[in-house]
């Protein structure tokens, strides 16, 4: 390798070092572009009803503003403390599950060589995994001045994408040569689209799930509805995983009450799972890209792993966009058109045959050879 060819493998180490390092930041980023897609899609039906683009964009900022603000007013206080009752109540409900466990687990079979059950020891080697889950959920909400900066800068970075979009659309096109700018215009427009078409379902698919989740918990009689009830609608935007998790906390405080209890709350989240496959997603994911299940579930681990639980919350948006990009350049534009060269056509032309040989001369007699009597030729 040459000198200037070091220098820029070196350079492209330090800016993918540089990116690491704010992984954080670029997934607020990413998130507020999300809402901007939605923001801008609000207030170009806005303009399309008769109402000019300054107006438009306040109404669009205003409502955003606004519902923000009735859901920190409205629901985060009572979530709050019916959440304190929550941690109370959980770990009350964690020693009676284990009493209970203690009761039966003599009932089950141990191995040879160790006489301490086998529930005992599948929790004892589930309690740290468990911990770690809980703890790296809940970390969301244990530093509020945190969440409440990385939310403001969220808001700002949103407002200024939506107030004047295009410099930065311009901006991020220009990084790419002249002759493919147009092409990633239209990707960026697809990626729009899609975009639009996964926050509309997962917009429905978190109201309807945590409004049927709530009355369903209200009629079995299950303590702090509201909470429960938030918990899972929001963790309805975390495909596969969401739904597990948003079980847990009311099956505990159900058990505590009433052990048949937390086996209906179980029932009933398992039959509002069914239902929304069977109901919501086909309506929703028939305007979505389809992605699938296996490549969701590994994205999302993934992304847990490396970004924590905002990228989880996102796992799902970048794997649409990503696949969107990988299809539309990867694949269409390079190995799409990616063909051997043809071999050499074989010629056509008929095969005629051969020309007869020529006649032999006819025989001159006077120039004809005789042969003397001694072997040589007279002419």
């Amino acid at each position: 390798m040459t000198f200037g060819q070091w220098i820029g493998l070196l350079v492209l180490g330090v800016c993918l070092y540089i990116l690491w390092e704010i992984r954080q930041v670029l997934l607020l980023v990413f998130l507020a572009v999300v809402l901007a897609t939605a923001l801008n899609w609000l207030q170009l039906r806005l303009q399309h009803w008769g109402l000019q683009r300054g107006r438009a964009i306040a109404i669009s900022i205003s409502l955003t503003f606004l519902i923000i603000f009735g859901f920190f007013w409205m629901i985060i206080p009572p979530f709050l403390r019916e959440a304190q009752q929550l941690g109370v109540l959980i770990p009350k409900g964690l020693g009676r599950v284990e009493a209970w466990l203690d009761e039966i687990a003599y009932l089950l079979p141990s191995s040879g060589f160790d006489d301490t059950p086998v529930i005992n020891r599948l929790i004892m080697q589930l309690e740290p995994f468990l911990e770690q889950i809980f703890n790296n959920f809940f970390a969301l909400f244990s530093n509020t001045l945190a969440v409440l900066l990385n939310t403001l800068l969220v808001l700002v970075l949103t407002v200024m994408l939506v107030l004047d979009p295009q410099p930065y659309r311009r901006g991020f096109i220009r990084l790419f040569p002249a002759f493919y700018r147009s092409r990633i215009d239209t990707i960026l427009t697809e990626s729009e689209q899609a975009l639009l078409a996964w926050l509309a379902g997962t917009g429905l698919n978190m109201l309807v799930i945590g409004v049927v989740s709530g009355i369903v918990l209200a009629l079995l009689g299950v303590r702090l509805v509201l909470a429960n009830a938030f918990l899972a609608g929001l963790l309805e935007a975390i495909p596969n995983i969401g739904p597990a998790l948003s079980v847990i906390p009311p099956m505990i405080i159900a058990f505590i009450d009433n052990p048949w209890r937390a086996v209906a709350v179980l029932i009933a989240y398992i039959v509002i799972q069914q239902l929304e496959q069977y109901l919501l997603v086909p309506v929703v994911m028939a305007k979505q890209v389809e992605l699938l299940p296996a490549v969701t579930l590994v994205s999302q681990i993934v992304f847990a792993i490396f970004f924590g639980f905002l990228g989880l919350l996102l796992a799902l948006p970048l794997v649409i966009v990503g696949q969107i990009w990988f299809t539309e350049i990867v694949l269409k534009d390079i190995l799409d058109r990616w063909q051997p060269s043809p071999p050499p056509e074989a010629s056509t032309a008929p095969i005629l045959p051969l020309p007869p040989p020529p006649p032999p001369a006819a025989a001159d007699p006077a120039a004809s050879d005789a042969i003397s009597e001694d072997g040589s030729i007279e002419t």
